[in-house]
């Protein structure tokens, strides 16, 4: 039998937050495929999943799971005995075994006449084949399931009580370890579970995966059955294969109901699974705000890790409409313990584009300059670390705007948002960010340059290249070349060089004449030069740069434009703008100028 081989590829990008409950995670290849094969090679009484199943799929990792049927006639070999029991034919079946029929041999599934009177609820048929066979009433299938079992999964309430009654052992499991308790507790028959306990059935009894009477119960929310267990012996603290309680199951389900009554009877409020998420982290998770107001109310600690250091607030802030639940988080989670996790919910809320509990957040006080630690923030290439390079990313104007005004510094990461803003080609986010002091002269350490990286950000789109020198950037620096009229060596071989492991440990800086000279980036040298040209002075363009002005006629007037001596009035509007600096230069338009030479100052050609 072939089994689907399930895809673990990762995506190109982690997410913050990313712990979930896998079902397999701890199963080897092998184990998988044999469990498939056992799981699809039984039928079912209905398609209905166990609580279990359905907590499982609530994982993205989780694989898909075969359906887990019991066996049904409709797929097995009709015979006529069969047919004898479905009619309830007491006559014709007692005939057979008069004329010596043996009805004590199993059919190819194991399956024995008594079998299937439980399952069709054939009381009669089922009392003149246990009187015939008394010890077979706990002859198994070959998936191990009982008469009893069958009888209690079909909810057949008459044959389960004759059936333990006569001496059935009430806690034979099948295959995956299940009992008849367990399987009335998932069809919520609260008049079998209550036979079942009365005949000592063991309400502690585990399934394959750690699975009791009561996890199922709380997981179907059912108080009448919860109740009973309980006053039965069941154990409110037993924990599945994952260490999650009942208690840990209400709350991830959003059982209100069942969380209180465990609560009432002692529960621990507090209890974590294996990977020490807790239940008010479960119930946030799942945007459940009801539990997390009672859980806070019983004195639920909001300050506790699961295992990759994450808080419920963290995990709160990852889901859309959740601002309820961060309010009352707020109030009662420590801002060190948030600290010590190397992550702020900002982060989180910016990265999901939460923009309601970012501003939350942001009103409650939360650092917007907090910086992911070392270790978070190696899991990006970009090596980000503020929340405000998330909004940008984004491009979420409405985020980067909140955070600006809240006092976030633009000059943080190691690529500056501005060059984020600038790729997208964002003229709102990048006004924002140059008013609120983003440094437009900015470079990127991991890539040195002789020129600002705005430039080389921007070259393919001259407006913006324009629009960042207005705003002061320096163009001067891009007609400094080492080289000047000197041969330049080939871009092939600086390439090549700058592969071997020791240029990568100490990169060459890149000058702006072997930018411009690059296959992408050469057909547009000249304009991008002639715009540079309008905001510097007099300058000498390198051997290189003339080149590629020498090798379109239609250039020609850009390398007239290079020569000096450069016009009077610009080289004042240079001065002038000089003298200004950067952060004044907003301020032109304030001077007691005339309109016309304030628009020259400004290189504003559009009138």
């Amino acid at each position: 039998m072939a089994a689907t081989q399930v895809s673990t590829s990762r995506p190109p990008q982690p997410t913050l937050g990313s712990e979930e409950y896998s079902l397999y995670s701890s199963m080897s290849e092998e184990e998988l495929i044999q469990m498939a094969i056992e799981q699809s090679l039984s039928d079912s009484t209905d398609s209905q999943l166990t609580a279990h199943q359905k907590q499982r799929q609530r994982s993205n990792a989780e694989p898909p799971r075969p359906s887990h049927r019991p066996p049904q006639p409709i797929n097995r070999e009709q015979n006529p005995i069969e047919e004898m029991i479905k009619k309830e034919d007491v006559e014709g079946l007692n005939n057979l075994m008069k004329s010596g029929k043996r009805l004590s041999e199993p059919n190819k599934d194991g399956w024995l006449p008594m079998h299937e009177a439980a399952y069709y609820g054939s009381l009669r048929c089922l009392k003149l084949l246990l009187q015939a066979y008394p010890p077979l009433i706990d002859q198994r299938t070959l998936q191990e399931e009982t008469a009893l079992y069958l009888a209690t999964v079909k909810g057949h309430l008459d044959c389960v009580r004759f059936l333990l009654e006569s001496g059935a052992e009430p806690d034979i499991v099948n295959k995956a370890r299940e009992t008849p308790l367990y399987k009335a507790c998932e069809r919520k028959n609260c008049d079998a579970v209550k036979m079942l306990v009365e005949h000592r059935a063991d309400v502690n009894h585990r399934c394959n995966q750690g699975w009791t009477a009561l996890h199922e119960a709380v997981a179907r929310n059912d108080m009448e059955i919860i109740d009973i267990l309980i006053k039965g012996g069941a154990k409110i603290e037993a924990k599945n294969c994952y260490g999650l309680t009942p208690l840990f199951l209400a709350a991830q389900g959003g059982q209100l109901e069942a969380l209180r009554y465990i609560v009432k009877c002692g529960a621990d409020i507090n209890t974590q699974a294996n990977d020490s998420a807790t239940a008010i982290y479960e119930a946030c998770k799942n945007g459940h705000d009801d539990i997390v107001e009672f859980l806070l109310s019983q004195g639920a600690d909001a300050n506790k890790q699961n295992k990759d250091g994450f808080l419920p607030i963290h995990v709160a802030a990852k889901k859309r409409d959740n601002d309820n639940i961060v309010s009352m988080l707020i109030p009662v989670t420590s801002r060190v313990r948030v600290k010590r996790s190397g992550i702020s919910p900002l982060h989180i809320a910016a990265e999901r584009n939460n923009d309601d509990i970012l501003e939350e957040l942001v009103n409650a006080g939360y650092d917007v300059n907090f910086t992911l630690s070392f270790d978070r923030a190696r899991l990006y290439e970009d090596r980000r670390s503020t929340v405000l390079y998330f909004s940008v990313i984004n491009n979420n104007i409405y985020a980067t705007k909140l955070l600006l005004e809240a006092g976030a510094n633009p000059n943080v990461d190691l690529i500056n948002p501005l060059l984020i803003s600038i790729r997208h080609g964002c003229l709102t986010t990048m006004k924002l960010l140059l008013e609120h002091g983003a440094n437009i002269n900015v470079y990127v350490a991991t890539h040195p340059t002789s020129f600002p990286a705005t430039v080389m950000f921007s070259m393919k789109y001259l407006s913006l290249l324009k629009y960042i020198m207005d705003q002061g950037c320096d163009a001067e620096s891009c007609f400094t070349c080492e080289y000047g009229n000197n041969p330049h060596p080939p871009i092939e071989d600086r390439r090549r060089q700058e592969e071997t492991p020791q240029d990568r440990k100490h990169p060459k800086i890149i000058q702006f004449c072997e930018m411009v000279s690059t296959p992408e980036m050469s057909r547009w040298a000249g304009p991008i030069i002639d715009v540079l040209l309008d905001y510097v002075g007099n300058v000498r363009l390198c051997s290189r740069l003339q080149e590629h002005l020498d090798s379109y006629a239609d250039w020609e007037g850009i390398k007239k434009k290079a020569e000096p001596p450069r016009s009077l009035a610009h080289l004042c509007r240079i001065k002038v703008r000089s003298v200004l600096e950067q952060n004044r230069l907003k301020l032109l338009d304030t001077l007691p100028l005339p309109a016309r030479l304030i628009r020259y100052l400004s290189h504003d050609y559009t009138s």
